[in-house]
C-alpha cells in the first residue's frame, strides 16, 4: 500500500482497523481488481486493450528533440497523430513549451473562438463505500458524512441558480446503498428546474441505469479513472465497487449507449506516471470518439490534492509547467474535445490557460456538502473588493499573474506556470467557517486552491478579452415535461 496517504484510524473499532490493516499489508485480502462483481454489465468493446496495448508500448524517453520537431510541423500542417502525441507528452517536448503553446492557442481559437464555459459542482452525498487511500471521502476517513434531502438539494440548487450559473455537476460519494440511482435521478429532475446543462460525476452504473437518469434529465457524465495502470489502480482501491478497473474504464461508453450527449473523461495526475496516464486518457477519448462520432467529449487534468486528515498528498512531479505541456498536448490531438480546469489549481493558473488549451472552468465551487448559501453570500459581501482584486490582477503581465488581452501565446504559456513548484496547500479551504451549519454540512472531498465565486470568475473571463458562456443548448418545452 502507498504509505503517503495513510491516515489516523484511531478511532475506529479494533474490528476494522484490523480490516483495514490487513487490506492495506496483505494482498491476498483484497478482491481481483480485474473481475466484474456481481451485477456489472460487461461490455464488448477492444478499446481497452488497444489503450492497454499503447500504454505498454509506451517508452516516452526514447523520443529525441528531432521527434519532438517532426510532431510540431505535423501539428502546425493540422495532422497531429498518434506518434506526433507521444513525442508532445514525452520529456523532450519541454524545452518547445512556448511553441506548443502557440499551436494550441490556434487550434483552440479555431474550435471554440474565445469561447470560455462555466460550471460549478454541487455534492449531494458524500457517504462511501470504497476504500480508496487517497480520497478525502474514503470509507475509513473520519470525516461528517451528509447526504442532502430534496428539500436541501432544491434550496442549494436555487443559491447557484440565482448567482447566475446555468450549468452544473452533481456528485456523490461512491455508495449505492446510500445514494442509490433513483436518489440521483430525482436530483436530475430536480436540476432541470434551474438548470440547461447537468452533468453527473458519480459511481459508475450499468446501461439501462444510465438511460435511466438521461431520461431524468442528465446531459453527461464524468469519469475519472485515476490511473490507467491496472496494476498501480490495484494498489491503490483496496476495496468496494471501484476496486474493479475494467468496469470503471467502460462507463463512458456504457453511458453513450445508455443516451448521453456527452461523456468526460480523465486520470489523476500524481497518482502514477504521468506520461503514460496522460496518453491512455487522451486515446481513451481517441478510440471512443472514432466509434461513437457523434457524442461529445471532454477532458480533465486534475492533480491530487490534500485531504482532511492527510495534508501530505500532493501532485508529486506533475509541476504546473508539466501539466501546461499535457495540457497543450490534448489540444493538438484532440483539437474538438472540451478541456475543463478544475479549482484545484491557482487562480493565476487558470486564468493563464484558458487561453492555450482549456475551454471550460468551475467557479463558485465547494466540495463540501450543503454549505452553498453561506459560501455565496459570504461572497456577496465582499465582492466589490475581490472582484477589482481580480480584474487588476488579470492585467499584470510583468509579474506572471495572469496575461493581458494582446498578450502572445508565449506570455501566457509563462504566466499560467509557477516555475515548476508545486501549489501551496496550506492556504486551501477547508473548514475555513464558511458553511452553512458546521455542525450539519458534510465534509469537503479535497481541498481547493481557486474559491474565487461565479462573480469573481466571469469578470477576470471579460478583463482577458475572452467570452464567458453560461450555456449554448436549447431543450424543448415537452423535453421538460
Amino acid at each position: 500500500m502507498e504509505q503517503e496517504y495513510t491516515i489516523d484510524n484511531s478511532y475506529l473499532s479494533p474490528e476494522a482497523q484490523k480490516r483495514k490493516k490487513d487490506l492495506e499489508e496483505n494482498p491476498a485480502s483484497r478482491t481481483n481488481h480485474m473481475e466484474y462483481m456481481d451485477g456489472m454489465e460487461v461490455l464488448d468493446s477492444d478499446i481497452k486493450d488497444k489503450v492497454r496495448a499503447a500504454m505498454q508500448s509506451y517508452d516516452y524517453n526514447a523520443y529525441t528533440d528531432a521527434d519532438v520537431r517532426t510532431a510540431l510541423a505535423n501539428a502546425k500542417q493540422g495532422h497531429c497523430g498518434i506518434e506526433d502525441f507521444k513525442a508532445l507528452l514525452s520529456p523532450a517536448a519541454l524545452p518547445h513549451l512556448e511553441e506548443m503553446a502557440a499551436l494550441a492557442q490556434k487550434e483552440r481559437l479555431a474550435h471554440f473562438g474565445d469561447c470560455v464555459y462555466i460550471f460549478t459542482p454541487l455534492y449531494i452525498a458524500n457517504y462511501c463505500e470504497n476504500y480508496c487511500v487517497y480520497c478525502g471521502f474514503n470509507c475509513y476517513n473520519h470525516i461528517h458524512r451528509k447526504k442532502l434531502t430534496e428539500a436541501e438539494m432544491e434550496a442549494e440548487m436555487k443559491v447557484i441558480a440565482d448567482s447566475g450559473i446555468e450549468e452544473i455537476l452533481m456528485l456523490t460519494g461512491e455508495s449505492r446503498a446510500v445514494s442509490d440511482v433513483k436518489y440521483i435521478g430525482e436530483a436530475c429532475k430536480l436540476a432541470r428546474k434551474y438548470f440547461r446543462n447537468i452533468g453527473l460525476e458519480i459511481y459508475p452504473v450499468n446501461t439501462d441505469e444510465y438511460h435511466y437518469l438521461h431520461e431524468c434529465g442528465a446531459d453527461y457524465i464524468t469519469v475519472f479513472q485515476e490511473t490507467y495502470n491496472p496494476d498501480k489502480y490495484e494498489t491503490l482501491h483496496l476495496m468496494g465497487h471501484k476496486r474493479v478497473w475494467p468496469y470503471r474504464f467502460d462507463a463512458q461508453e456504457r453511458a453513450l449507449r445508455g443516451g448521453m450527449r456527452g461523456v468526460g473523461f480523465s486520470a489523476l495526475l500524481g497518482l502514477d506516471d504521468y506520461h503514460t496516464d496522460a496518453l491512455a486518457t487522451a486515446l481513451h477519448v481517441y478510440y471512443l470518439q472514432r466509434k461513437y462520432p457523434h457524442a461529445e467529449m471532454s477532458i480533465s487534468c486534475p492533480r491530487l490534492r490534500p485531504i482532511i486528515n492527510n495534508d501530505k498528498i500532493n501532485p508529486k512531479d506533475v509541476h504546473e509547467n508539466v501539466l501546461c505541456q499535457i495540457l497543450c498536448a490534448y489540444r493538438l490531438f484532440l483539437p474538438f474535445a472540451a478541456i475543463t480546469v478544475s479549482s484545484r489549481e491557482e487562480a493565476r493558473f487558470r486564468d493563464g490557460i484558458i487561453r492555450i488549451a482549456a475551454t471550460k472552468i468551475s467557479a463558485g465551487v465547494s466540495t463540501g456538502i450543503g454549505d452553498h448559501k453561506e459560501k455565496y453570500e459570504a461572497h456577496e459581501v465582499t465582492k466589490i473588493d475581490s472582484v477589482q482584486k481580480s480584474v487588476n490582477n488579470s492585467a499584470q503581465t510583468d509579474d506572471g499573474l495572469a496575461c493581458a488581452n494582446n498578450g502572445s501565446p508565449a506570455d501566457a504559456a509563462r504566466a499560467c506556470v509557477n516555475d515548476g513548484s508545486q501549489a501551496d496547500a496550506a492556504h486551501a479551504c477547508v473548514n475555513d467557517g464558511s458553511q452553512v451549519d458546521a455542525a450539519d454540512a458534510g465534509d469537503e472531498q479535497f481541498e481547493i486552491a481557486d474559491n474565487r465565486s461565479f462573480e469573481e470568475i466571469y469578470d477576470a473571463i471579460r478583463a482577458q478579452g475572452m467570452q464567458p458562456v453560461l450555456n449554448d443548448y436549447l431543450y424543448t418545452e415537452e423535453y421538460h415535461n
